[in-house]
């Protein structure tokens, strides 16, 4: 009887972890990782307006099993950016990472060359992690100097195509030209402009469609 009764609660024990880890395992969930400044953090709008909001409620209604982080912190430079990347990479595991940074280091002036230095470790630490990376590109006003802006228009396809990754030629395609979808501080898109924005991101991201429908 002492048998068989040590019998049965291995058997309870087992069926209790086999169950544990089913539920483990269900749970998690691949991970899109958005690092981006204040134009993906939902700067000046209202909390769950912004693009990358829209982007989670796509998959939601594609019902893929992809979920999204959001990392985005306004102000953020590309410097910031690879300094929180290693962490993030660690604990979210993220199967795609979009990169939207450049913007900050064009308003203070950094060296494009320092930029690309920190865009590019970046690609690189996302790709060998595992993850596919997706990286917007981002144009400055004129104002800066046309070889200054030249160099910053220009440096995004390069990177794109030497570190064979997927690019957003420009993340405000379809808004820079329209002062009406920006803010008071004409530096920030407004609510009606995250659709576009979305928009944006949701093509570059087609040649990972196959992959947003599947737990990789």
């Amino acid at each position: 009887m002492r048998v068989q009764l040590l019998t049965v609660n291995k058997l309870i024990t087992g069926l209790f972890c086999l169950l544990m880890a089913i539920s483990s395992w269900a749970q998690v969930k691949p991970v899109v990782l958005v690092l981006g400044d204040s134009l993906s953090a939902e700067y000046g709008i209202p909390r769950g307006t912004g693009w990358v909001r829209i982007l989670e409620e796509q998959l939601i209604k594609d019902k893929s099993p992809w979920t999204v982080f959001n990392a985005s912190i306004s102000g953020e430079t590309s410097s910031g950016g690879l300094t929180r990347l290693p962490s993030l990479l660690s604990q979210k595991k993220p199967g795609i990472v979009v990169i939207e940074l450049g913007a900050n280091d064009a308003l203070r002036g950094l060296a494009v060359s320092q930029t690309e230095i920190n865009l590019r470790k970046m690609i690189q630490i996302s790709k060998k992690s595992g993850a596919k990376v997706l990286l917007c590109g981002i144009q400055i006003p004129s104002n800066y100097g046309q070889t200054y802006t030249m160099q910053f228009k220009q440096l995004y396809p390069q990177l794109a195509q030497q570190e064979q990754v997927e690019l957003l030629p420009f993340f405000l395609e379809g808004v820079a030209s329209k002062p009406e979808l920006f803010q008071a501080d004409r530096l920030h898109p407004n609510v009606e402009a995250q659709s576009t924005i979305f928009r944006n991101v949701w093509s570059s991201m087609a040649p990972y469609s196959n992959l947003l429908k599947k737990i990789p």
